[in-house]
């Protein structure tokens, strides 16, 4: 793994361009690589984004790092990155050709993203069409969501943003039930229990790590935050968490040059030692030989 060395992630604030619509951004990947080198950012080192990329490509192999795995984007395939979510271009666009799609959390309404599937537990891989009519319908709504975004001044300016809103929901509706949902749990769809427990747990999990905590905060019962997340993902609760807390040990370590005694301060864990028996128990690795495996591939 190359350029690792810094002692945190960058975090990527969402900038909108001059004169476009707010909350969202249409671009190529020339225009990707543009934008971030204007803002002092390296696509090769690790960020962590407070808005989504949803990244296709069109012709070309793009390289991406996303919260540890690397996967390889060909043409046709997509790939949702969450705001939050750590992730790296190892080399760039490699010469890729596609279009990345930004947009800040709230500019997709909660009706559309439970629409199109695309709440948590989130997929962990690249979603493909594996049908030629899906494939062809995603082109064409991402042609027609292109062209919008670019004729800014052809309607006024709400009636553009709801335009590009209307498009870009069209996409992930569809993108939402595509083969790549296979994970879901049947029935599972719609927990809010459990989608309560995840924001709060997304929020808290550095300074919480007991379910009692959040039963409290929530207003449920420990056993009844077990069971909305056994129906969703097939985990306890404390499981839930546990890997919650485990996976931001794994992005620093993976992604940072601190310590593991550091990673445990930053973290909440009382000691080094503490954070190396859990994190030992959660993946069956020390923090030490987990950064040595996942940097060298061995």
């Amino acid at each position: 793994m190359d350029r690792i060395g810094q002692d945190r992630i960058t975090d990527v604030p969402f900038r909108p361009s001059p004169g476009g619509p707010p909350g969202v951004e249409v671009w190529d990947f020339d225009r990707l690589v543009e934008r971030a080198t204007g803002h002092g950012l390296d696509l090769h080192r690790p960020l962590r984004a407070e808005f989504h990329h949803l990244i296709t490509v069109r012709s070309g192999t793009l390289r991406t790092w996303l919260d540890g795995p690397e996967h390889e984007l060909r043409p046709g395939e997509w790939l949702w990155i969450r705001p939050g979510q750590v992730y790296r271009f190892p080399h760039g666009t490699g010469g890729a050709e596609g279009v990345v799609l930004l947009f800040t959390p709230g500019f997709l309404d909660a009706a559309t993203l439970s629409t199109a599937h695309l709440d948590p537990p989130y997929p962990d891989r690249p979603l493909v069409p594996d049908q030629p009519e899906d494939a062809a319908a995603l082109r064409a709504t991402l042609d027609l969501l292109q062209d919008a975004y670019r004729r800014i001044g052809a309607l006024p300016l709400d009636a553009h943003i709801t335009l590009v809103r209307h498009l870009l929901a069209a996409l992930v509706v569809r993108l939402g039930h595509l083969h790549g949902r296979e994970h879901l749990r049947p029935g599972t769809h719609g927990n809010d229990t459990f989608h309560r427990f995840h924001q709060a747990v997304e929020r808290d999990f550095a300074a919480a790590r007991q379910v009692a905590d959040y039963a409290a905060a929530l207003g449920y019962s420990p056993r009844t935050l077990t069971r909305a997340c056994l129906e969703v993902t097939g985990r306890t609760a404390k499981q839930y968490l546990d890997d919650r807390v485990a996976l931001e040990a794994k992005r620093l370590l993976v992604h940072t040059a601190l310590a593991p005694a550091q990673v445990a301060d930053q973290l909440g864990f009382t000691s080094a030692t503490v954070f190396t028996k859990f994190f030992r128990r959660c993946t069956g690795e020390t923090p030490t030989a987990f950064r040595s495996r996942a940097r060298t591939g061995k």
